[in-house]
C-alpha cells in the first residue's frame, strides 16, 4: 500500500542512497505502511495524557557528589609513560 504523497526517489536522495527500481518499489511499499501506521496512531485519544520523554519518571541516577580519597601524586604518575618535573609529559600537538 503505497502513499502517493511522498516521492521515494526524493527520500532516497536525502538519505544519499542509490536504489534500483526493485528496491524503490519495495521501500516505497514499506514506507507507505509506516506512514499508514502513523496515521492510525494519530487517531488514538490522548486526552489528559501528559507528554513525556520517558515512560517512567527519571531521577538522578548519578551517585551523590561526596569527597572521597583519591590517588596521591606519586600514584597518579606511576603509570605515566613520561614525566617531567612532576607532571605528565605528552606529545606536542600545536606548533
Amino acid at each position: 500500500m503505497s502513499d502517493p504523497s511522498f516521492d521515494i526517489k526524493y527520500v532516497a536522495h536525502l538519505a544519499r542512497l542509490e536504489l534500483s527500481s526493485d528496491e524503490e518499489k519495495v521501500l516505497s511499499a514499506q514506507l507507505g505502511q509506516i506512514l499508514s501506521y502513523i496515521e492510525q496512531l494519530k487517531e488514538v485519544n490522548v486526552e489528559g495524557v501528559d507528554p513525556t520523554a520517558h515512560p517512567f519518571p527519571l531521577v538522578n541516577v548519578m551517585r551523590a557528589d561526596e569527597i572521597q580519597p583519591s590517588l596521591s601524586h606519586d600514584e597518579a604518575l606511576r603509570n605515566a609513560p613520561q614525566e617531567i618535573n612532576g607532571l605528565f609529559r605528552v606529545p606536542r600537538i600545536v606548533e
